[in-house]
């Protein structure tokens, strides 16, 4: 039973940290990342569909984005549909060709990123602060109904401590990782 609560709370950790990851990926450095158009939803047929499904997405050079759409009709819809995303980009036409200049950082632009960075990190720490909450109530609980000796609960209960100090320390390095990549010219 221990063994279980453990690997169910270390799988929901993982799962956190796996979301903060995803969500620093969208904070946008100075380079361009094809990953960086991947939740842009664009109208497809009646149904909205992400923008890698109905294009081909490379990169062309260290600030531009290609997006050559798999249909001729698409080009201006995705165009649209980038435009009017949260990312602040301005898509330009070539033909069937869409250019996604990454536009320059500026230093107070970099600062309010990282302000942003580190309420994710926040945020991330908040969530495995409370599944080690959750374990070690379960744990509290299994220990009044006599399910599991004393010893073993507060043997546990350091595992769980253990593991949450764990996963945060790795939430601390990668916003680390991240505030540095954002600062960097």
């Amino acid at each position: 039973m221990i063994a279980e609560l453990k690997k169910t709370t270390e799988q929901k950790m993982q799962k956190s940290l796996e979301a903060l990851k995803h969500d620093l990926a969208k904070v946008r450095t100075g380079r361009a990342h094809t990953g960086l158009l991947d939740h842009v939803q664009v109208e497809y047929y009646g149904s909205l569909m992400p923008v890698n499904q109905v294009a081909n997405i490379t990169l062309l050079d260290a600030r531009t984005i290609g997006v050559q759409p798999y249909e001729k009709g698409m080009g201006a819809k995705i165009e649209k549909a980038i435009r009017d995303s949260d990312l602040g980009l301005n898509p330009a036409s070539q033909g069937d060709l869409l250019r996604v200049p990454m536009p320059m950082l500026t230093e107070e632009r970099r600062r309010d990123l990282t302000k942003v960075v580190r309420h994710e990190g926040e945020t991330a720490k908040v969530a495995i602060r409370n599944l080690r909450r959750d374990a070690i109530a379960h744990l509290k609980e299994a220990l009044k109904k006599h399910e599991i000796p004393e010893d073993d609960e507060r043997r546990a209960q350091d595992d769980v401590q253990k593991l949450t100090d764990r996963y945060v320390a790795e939430v601390d390095r990668l916003l680390a990782e991240k505030e540095k990549d954002l600062m960097a010219v």
